[in-house]
């Protein structure tokens, strides 16, 4: 099958994107898309799939988002952005609300965050402490500033839903090392976890800075994880390293968004929307590979202007 789609990026999260309106597959051929899409040693390489999808009543259209091994995420706030730009684009309009696999989002077109850089707004949550619900069994229905007994780190864990389950950790400087190895062993999918994780560890750069570092759950390490940072920001509220309703940066390796928790949960987050290039590419269902790769053009102007901001960072 020949996909056409976009190569995008979400603060460095980056992804193809298919506009799959009144498109009919099984979710079992998208999971193989996303697996050859994403292969960062063919001819595209990403974090992940994002599809946009027909609206409904409720919804002016919908978003799914396939990791890199094929697994399906309840939502990826940096790929939001992407498809709400799309999403937004196809339909003329500034703000909507889209439909996730388990939840539902606002998004808007939010002033630029630097001159050239698309940037959108949205609102996910409310964020959850409910431990049942993921499910994660650990004699305990909450896990707030506590260690976990199944991970390789004696540090003190906040699980936060948002929905989809985040382990935060508050530390002095990150050990990429140690954060892999809590990643693996919830990726693992121990039988206290069943549905796995995302583990992120957190520098506090300031009382209105964090820069976070995401093993993502179906991706690994990743640069940026949109989802994660929505989690950090409200589990820093929760413990007092930030104060709700206030605007706080999120840095991370690969850039930065603008983030504000309130006390109910509800996290908004603004940040970079951004197209690097579109094209086109045979995937051979069969194999999960991708090839017969052409790109259409370039968006040379967004690109630069990206790059001006994490110049900075």
């Amino acid at each position: 099958m020949r996909i056409d789609f976009i190569k995008c990026h979400g603060s460095g999260n980056d992804f193809a994107l298919v506009d799959a309106r009144g498109v009919a597959r099984d979710d079992g051929d998208w999971a193989v898309v996303a697996r050859a899409l994403a292969d960062r040693r063919g001819a595209v390489g990403s974090d992940g799939l994002l599809l946009l999808t027909d609206g409904d009543g409720q919804h002016a259209f919908g978003m799914r988002m396939f990791n890199s091994d094929g697994s399906e995420a309840e939502t990826c706030l940096n790929g939001l952005r992407c498809v709400a730009r799309a999403g937004l684009s196809a339909l003329g309009i500034d703000q909507a609300l889209v439909r996730l696999k388990t939840s539902g989002a606002e998004v808007r077109r939010d002033p630029d965050l630097a001159p050239g850089v698309v940037t959108i707004g949205e609102l996910a949550g409310p964020a959850s402490l409910e431990l049942d619900d993921w499910p994660m069994t650990i004699g305990r229905h909450q896990n707030v500033q506590m260690p976990i007994a199944g991970l390789p780190s004696d540090r003190a864990f906040t699980a936060v839903a948002i929905p989809n389950p985040h382990l935060i950790a508050f530390v002095d400087a990150i050990d990429e090392a140690e954060l892999v190895a809590a990643g693996e062993a919830c990726e693992a999918a121990p039988h206290w976890l069943p549905n796995r994780a995302n583990v992120s560890f957190v520098e506090v750069r300031g009382p209105d800075a964090l820069f976070v570092r995401t093993h993502e759950r179906g991706v690994g390490l990743t640069d940026s994880c949109g989802s994660a940072m929505a989690a950090s920001l409200f589990a820093a509220c929760l413990t007092e390293r930030a104060d709700f309703d206030a605007e706080v940066t999120l840095f991370n390796r690969g850039g930065l968004v603008k983030g504000c928790a309130a006390p109910d949960g509800m996290v908004r987050l603004s940040g970079n929307a951004t197209w690097e290039w579109e094209g086109s590419v045979e995937v051979d269902l069969d194999r999960a590979l991708a090839g017969d790769f052409r790109v259409a053009r370039h968006f040379n102007d967004e690109i630069a202007a990206w790059g001006a901001v994490i110049e900075g960072v």
